[in-house]
């Protein structure tokens, strides 16, 4: 071939390669293979990734995407091998731990510590009642205040939390949904008030209630309603949080409710499809705010079929960004992702095994091209991470990180028959679904008809059952199970009375406030969520300063937008 082939050459020179690769793999099965397997027979007659795909024995050339363009170079449209040019030769992905319990100074105390042992992002867990928008005083609350994740009630609770911690100069992450709307308003008063520019704030506030509705089931209003919450966000950090990403899209917790690898992503896309259009159709230009939707996502045990699906999601929502939305500037077709290992893979019989498996899932991540990562303490199947767990979950990244040289490649896997095969089957199966769900009338006639619940309940079931019969083997639960192993492991212990504090905490700012203020804010939120074309964000701001606590914003605003009940799925 000649120094610099044309295209048509490039194009001749590949089918004679495809031609003769497919001539030897059809001479190869029906002479040494056949004649092997006839001696020593494989162990089993389907093989399948995590997701129950079907894998062939061998990939070749001809499993090769037909295009060139799309596998592409990084930091090149449709990114398959990555958002950004340099990748981690730039800058090594954030390493994000995520840490939250008892009352804010408690788990700043854990903050503090984390950044001291090299962590580069924070990460926060809320408690159940603060993700369902209720006091630590409620009758619901007893027993939870800060046993899942930190209380946050009022403003000081939010100042507490990053007492010395420069907002500016570390990333936050903010794990929640229905109530994340007030969380991010305590958060810029917090900043307001420290002098920040909140141009200059950067992280995330989950906020994506869609697949609450889909998977993990936290709400507080009917689904439209939570939309335009969500919608205010967005708007509102377009015009004034220019680094900030005011939803994090997730289907990390879709994979944790039972879906597999292609119904994480795919999911993943048809609720992104739903806020873009949400936002699009009250006036605002998808290239002001599409550069700041961020995504999350799982990290699981079948490690090529997850670097595969990475790719695969990061070309899904390139081409739909640009193709369906009309977006022109490449940041508005970069999909960014935060990943995190499984944790509903980690297990309580040897627990010490679960380092191995969060190693392997953080390596795909990495291998996927994650922006930022936590790993799971291998204790998370008891109790929230000891400080032990946490240092080492860190250490495994730091570990992929600084020695085992993976960074220095971007996309080191891109160019597999394998992997290529893979992304390219991942893509159909995240079109197949978004059509499925758009000849339904969108993603919320889906989620009303139950569609996506029905789909994860039946691809869950048939997980069970796979691992009941051992088809599908876990170490130490259905296979090499260890009768007489010594199950004691260091677990963190919850403070007895930091759920005490905080209610008293907590009825001292109500008895100390100005009620007038108080009363005038209130006032200003109810009139502000009756009028549907008004943004949400300064009234609950303002909400925020005066006081109020998270269960009476959004108890009085049941009042206005109701509440959901879902109909079950069998």
């Amino acid at each position: 071939m000649t120094e610099n082939p044309t295209p048509e050459q490039l194009r001749l020179a590949s089918d004679d390669l495809i031609k003769q690769a497919s001539a030897d793999l059809t001479a190869w099965e029906d002479k040494e293979l056949a004649d092997f397997v006839r001696r020593a027979p494989e162990s089993k007659e389907n093989y399948l990734t995590g997701s129950g795909m079907p894998v062939k024995r061998v990939y070749g050339p001809q499993d090769l995407p037909d295009s060139w363009e799309d596998i592409g170079l990084p930091g090149q449209y449709p990114y398959t091998r990555g958002p950004y040019p340099t990748m981690y030769r730039g800058r090594v992905w954030t390493m994000r731990q995520i840490a939250g319990f008892g009352q804010a100074e408690e788990t700043n105390k854990r903050f503090q510590y984390l950044i001291e042992q090299g962590q580069t992002g924070l990460s926060v867990d809320f408690d159940m009642p603060t993700l369902m928008g209720l006091d630590s005083d409620h009758a619901m609350s007893l027993g939870e205040v800060g046993r899942e994740g930190v209380a946050i009630d009022v403003l000081s609770d939010m100042d507490a939390l990053f007492d010395s911690i420069n907002l500016e100069e570390i990333s936050v992450s903010m794990t929640i949904n229905p109530s994340a709307w007030i969380l991010l308003a305590m958060y810029i008063a917090v900043a307001e008030d420290r002098g920040y520019d909140l141009n200059k704030l950067s992280g995330t506030i989950q906020n994506d209630i869609l697949k609450e509705y889909v998977a993990q089931k936290e709400w507080i209003f009917p689904v439209r309603p939570s939309m335009r919450i969500v919608r205010d966000c967005i708007a509102y950090c377009a015009d004034n949080m220019a680094r900030y990403n005011p939803v994090n899209i997730s289907g990390y917790h879709i994979s944790e409710a039972g879906g597999n690898a292609v119904q994480e992503v795919a999911f993943t896309m048809a609720i992104t499809k739903a806020y873009v259009e949400d936002v699009v159709a009250a006036g605002v230009d998808v290239d002001s705010f599409a550069s700041r939707l961020s995504f999350f996502f799982v990290s699981q045990a079948d490690l090529f079929e997850e670097v595969a699906k990475f790719r695969a999601v990061r070309r899904y929502y390139a081409k739909m960004m640009k193709e369906q939305f009309g977006a022109k500037k490449p940041n508005s077709m970069r999909l960014r992702f935060h990943a995190q290992t499984a944790a509903a893979t980690l297990t309580k019989p040897q627990p010490m095994v679960n380092i191995i498996r969060t190693t392997l899932q953080a390596l795909s991540a990495v291998l996927g091209g994650a922006q930022s990562l936590h790993t799971n303490g291998l204790d998370e199947a008891y109790t929230i991470p000891s400080e032990m767990a946490m240092k080492l979950a860190l250490r495994t990244q730091q570990i992929i990180a600084d020695e085992t040289n993976v960074p220095n490649v971007i996309d080191p896997l891109g160019g597999s028959y394998l992997v290529e095969s893979l992304t390219d089957e991942i893509e159909k199966g995240i079109d197949d679904y978004v059509k499925k769900v758009e000849a339904m009338g969108g993603v919320v006639a889906a989620i009303e008809q139950g569609f996506f619940q029905k789909e994860i309940s039946d691809t869950a079931y048939d997980y069970a059952k796979r691992k009941a019969t051992g088809d599908r083997p876990v170490i130490g639960v259905n296979k090499y199970i260890d009768a007489e192993e010594d199950q004691k492991i260091e677990v963190h212990k919850l403070d007895p009375e930091s759920e005490m504090r905080q209610i008293t905490r907590l009825k001292q700012v109500r008895a100390d406030r100005d009620q007038n203020r108080a009363e005038a804010a209130m006032a200003n939120l109810l009139a502000t969520a009756r009028d549907d074309n008004a943004n949400l964000m300064p009234a609950t701001i303002e909400a925020v300063r005066a006081h109020l606590s998270m269960g009476e914003i959004t108890g009085a605003l049941r009042d206005v937008f109701g509440t959901y009940q879902e109909t079950p799925v069998f």
